[in-house]
């Protein structure tokens, strides 16, 4: 199994439910692919040398699952409050080693 995290924008065209939140975690849960996840706060970015890169200030949460593919992992769109609210999500593999 490969390891996942979905990276969740906040760029939604509608409001998000909070309500939903819960039973897609379970729905995750009851697939055995939930790994845990959080919602992201503020932050800042940081450089030895000049300027560091921009802080991405979109971002708003992470989900980390396993599944077997990109194809595996893209079941978890589904229900996630904030892609059916229009909002944006990123799949990447969490490479280990």
């Amino acid at each position: 199994m490969k390891h996942f995290i979905l990276l969740m924008h906040a760029d939604t065209l509608r409001p998000e439910r909070d309500e939903d939140w819960e039973p897609y975690i379970g729905r995750l849960i009851e697939m055995g692919c939930f790994q845990g996840g959080s919602s992201i706060g503020q932050g800042q970015a940081f450089r030895k040398e000049g300027d560091a890169a921009p802080l991405t200030r979109d971002l708003t949460g992470y989900i980390k699952i396993q599944a077997e593919s990109f194809e595996h992992a893209s079941a978890a769109l589904e229900g996630n409050p904030t892609y059916e609210a229009g909002g944006t999500l990123e799949i990447r593999e969490l490479v280990e080693g």
